[in-house]
């Protein structure tokens, strides 16, 4: 049993002493996914991945009793967190009290312009939502790889299923996500 999953395993049985040892035990790995999750954002993004990673953190701690089942099940409500996070604060930016009615340009790249690559989060989310209505199973693959930052072996594994069959769930979660990203740009900008 690794050290994560030994502190987890403490939390749950109700040692105080265990959830002061669990950020220094998953800083890193929190980081690491933080800063991938961030480096998809579109331009413009300020929040940085230390403070990504503290307020997922303090909501992950603030659950009475979470429940986790090992590691695994850490990081993935981690990145669950961490996209809750990234969607608030998308939502937020959109509302006409903080700017939304605006287009954001920073002041050093005024030159640049949002290439295609650029997501929009709230795009994404509602038609992850969408997906998770349909098929739960590919809408988890999605939030593992694209969220968590997880390989394709890793989320199979979390999940239960084969690695041929997570190929095939996130080649199809991909294409149907992208279809209805773009569906709703379309309506959005008719």
């Amino acid at each position: 049993m690794g050290d994560v999953t030994r502190i987890l395993s403490a939390i749950e049985e109700g040692d105080a002493q265990a959830a002061e040892n669990l950020l220094p035990a998953v800083y890193d790995e929190l980081r690491a996914l933080a800063s991938q999750r961030l480096a998809r954002e579109r331009p413009g993004q300020t929040l940085q991945a230390t403070a990504l990673v503290h307020e997922a953190y303090l909501r992950l701690i603030g659950n009475e009793h979470p429940g986790w089942q090992g590691r695994a099940h850490f990081f993935a409500a981690a990145a669950e967190a961490m996209r809750r996070i990234l969607i608030e604060r998308a939502r937020r930016r959109k509302r006409i009290k903080h700017g939304g009615a605006y287009k954001r340009i920073d002041f050093e790249e005024v030159d640049v312009v949002a290439g295609p690559d650029s997501i929009d989060v709230i795009a994404l989310d509602e038609a992850l939502d969408r997906l998770a209505e349909e098929d739960k199973i590919k809408a988890d693959l999605v939030k593992l790889r694209y969220f968590a930052g997880l390989t394709a072996q890793q989320a199979a594994d979390l999940l239960g299923i084969s690695r041929a069959t997570a190929d095939r769930y996130w080649a199809y979660a991909r294409a149907w996500l992208y279809h209805e990203v773009s569906k709703g740009n379309e309506t959005r900008t008719q």
